[in-house]
């Protein structure tokens, strides 16, 4: 897979410039308080050292500065004759050839591993987030089944206990959501339309009242004329199912008998 933002793994602002001065500084420091025990040796091992740091942390432009700065320094403090470089003779040679091409192959390797860390990472990101785009998907169609599921289920109900169905009632879907999240089935909200059943005109009326401003899954004991003109009505033992189907929430009561 190609990625062409690999090249712009190094952090921007000015702030990687600061730190690559303070890195540049404390490489001179470290050399000069070396200089009394190696003398000539290394001038530009600290410097090196410094740019490759500056390299691996903030990319490849204040990489070179220091480099190129760090090879001024050396050859001016730590190559014979000392702050003078109106001589050039053998030792400013290595510095000039050995120093910038032992750093520029440090410099270039850890470029390339960087931009193939930030590759990866890169690639890893995409991956997560397709990833996370099945789950969702597979969520979705895992709850658009247990939907079509429930409609079927709720169509089997009504089609078993059409004798003994009293009334339906489709709830809110935000409310729903809220209850299912933890309120009690107390607290159920409630319904926005209530379809009567075969039954409905033979419950008690203050019955059909509370049934429609408090109804909640589980068992309920409804007065309800057996007979079509009996004025006396009997206390019957009624089930509330609750069905969740693609276009919402409902509440089914239906006689147990």
């Amino acid at each position: 897979m190609k990625v062409r933002n690999a090249r712009h793994w190094a952090p921007r602002g000015p702030r990687r410039w600061g730190y690559a001065a303070v890195a540049l500084a404390i490489a001179s420091v470290v050399r000069i308080g070396l200089h009394p025990w190696l003398g000539p040796m290394m001038p530009g091992t600290a410097f090196c050292i410094a740019a490759s740091l500056v390299e691996y942390y903030f990319g490849l432009a204040p990489a070179l500065t220091v480099m190129v700065l760090g090879l001024g320094i050396a050859d001016y403090l730590f190559v014979p004759p000392y702050a003078n470089i109106s001589v050039l003779d053998f030792h400013d040679a290595v510095l000039l050839v050995s120093y910038p091409l032992v750093t520029l192959i440090v410099m270039t390797l850890i470029e390339r591993l960087r931009r193939e860390q930030f590759r990866a990472q890169l690639i890893a990101s995409v991956a997560q987030s397709r990833y996370e785009m099945l789950l969702r998907h597979d969520n979705e169609r895992v709850l658009a089944r247990r939907a079509e599921d429930e409609t079927h289920r709720l169509l089997r109900h009504l089609a078993q206990h059409h004798e003994g169905f009293i009334l339906i009632k489709a709830l809110e879907r935000n409310a729903a959501q809220r209850a299912s999240v933890g309120q009690s089935t107390a607290a159920l909200p409630a319904a926005t339309e209530v379809a009567p059943g075969p039954l409905f005109e033979s419950v008690h009326p203050e019955d059909i009242q509370r049934l429609t401003h408090a109804l909640w899954p589980g068992h309920h004991r409804v007065r309800l004329r057996h007979a079509k003109h009996d004025r006396d009505f009997r206390m019957t033992n009624c089930q509330c199912e609750r069905f969740t189907t693609h276009a919402g929430d409902f509440l089914v009561l239906s006689t147990e008998d």
